[in-house]
């Protein structure tokens, strides 16, 4: 099924599973019999999140179970022959729930400088579309950072807890991408708990915004809302004296937040997140990337494009898409905004200039 099935073609097996005749399911999510017809058919392309997480509501599935987009990360010399499944058994260690499971170690533990170079090692990799070499470099500082936490103590164990915090929104945000959804989101919990014990506020909004994506990525998209708008509550008071790191972990919540009200159509929420990114934008001033957020004015638009595209505004994506100049910004939210574009001028019928940009 996940190998020979179009999307449509799974919305029709689970609807027969279910019992239901397209009149009934096309009714659940507001649509015509003629128009699942077509769907279920690939006559109509299933393409917009909001949709088919519409259809997963109905038909009681997850929006994996619609999507089944399995993601293999091939062996390289960046990797080698330990991927996925190393972080995963990394995050499943159950010495990892507390430290009374686990035996006092008599090694001395990672110098703080060594962990944090590590850990902006695999941030960095992360932002550069080296997903395999992040997956096999965290196992390793996830190991270290968890024996930091528990080594030091007083500043030093803060800054333990945010160096680990930090590393599980790295394995987040990777997980996230190669489409293991559900680690993804052990890790940002695990990463949200750690940042509370920093007592640093940018890396706790840091690792709200990689609960959000979790939130998405598993269809969850009101609660990602929600989110958003208490992370940015808690974070508002902080405001009037906020550093650039601080400003882009609050700007780029409301990117994160703009995006899955776009899953929900909620146009007038997706422009208030926009807006209140932009305004935090403009007080930055310049685009930047710290906290390794990428954030600035040039992210906000790119998010624009991004809303557009998801809201079905296809000709304002793929014009508006075009003349962004993203090169100064990290490969890995070039190469997002590039998907996005693609997929606007593909939908607008332009095949060739679609092509162009994906190559």
């Amino acid at each position: 099924m996940t190998e020979n099935l179009t999307i449509g073609e799974r919305v029709a097996w689970y609807r027969r599973r279910r019992g239901l005749s397209q009149e009934v399911l096309a009714g659940l999510v507001g649509r015509t019999t003629d128009w699942l017809s077509k769907a279920e058919n690939d006559r109509i392309e299933l393409d917009r999140l909001s949709v088919i997480t519409s259809l997963a509501k109905a038909l009681d599935v997850s929006l994996g179970d619609l999507l089944a987009e399995p993601t293999l990360l091939e062996w390289s010399n960046d990797n080698g022959r330990r991927t996925v499944p190393a972080l995963r058994e990394a995050l499943m260690d159950y010495k990892q729930l507390t430290p009374l499971l686990g035996s006092p170690s008599d090694d001395e533990p990672p110098a703080l400088d060594d962990l944090q170079a590590n850990v902006k090692e695999v941030l960095d990799a992360y932002q550069s579309s080296r997903y395999g070499f992040a997956t096999r470099r965290l196992p390793l500082v996830l190991a270290d950072a968890l024996a930091a936490s528990r080594a030091y103590s007083g500043r030093e164990r803060e800054k333990a807890h945010a160096l680990l915090a930090l590393t599980y929104h790295g394995a987040a945000m990777v997980l996230g991408k190669v489409g293991e959804s559900e680690l993804a989101w052990i890790a940002a919990d695990r990463g949200l708990a750690a940042a509370q014990q920093s007592g640093q506020h940018t890396v706790t909004g840091s690792l709200f915004r990689a609960v959000t994506h979790c939130l998405m990525a598993t269809g969850r998209f009101p609660a990602a809302i929600q989110l958003v708008n208490d992370a940015a509550a808690v974070m508002q008071p902080g405001l009037g004296t906020a550093n650039n790191e601080y400003l882009s972990v609050y700007g780029t919540l409301f990117l994160a937040g703009a995006m899955a009200a776009t899953r929900t159509e909620d146009r007038a929420t997706t422009q208030s997140f926009l807006r209140a990114a932009d305004e935090t934008a403009q007080r930055l001033g310049t685009d930047a990337n710290h906290m390794w957020t990428a954030f600035g004015p040039t992210n906000v638009a790119i998010h624009c494009v991004a809303t557009a595209g998801e809201l079905g505004d296809i000709p304002i994506a793929a014009d508006l898409g075009q003349h962004i100049d993203t090169s100064n910004l990290p490969v890995e939210r070039r190469v997002r905004h590039s998907l996005e574009v693609a997929r606007a001028l593909s939908a607008w019928n332009h095949t060739d200039e679609a092509l162009a940009t994906l190559l």
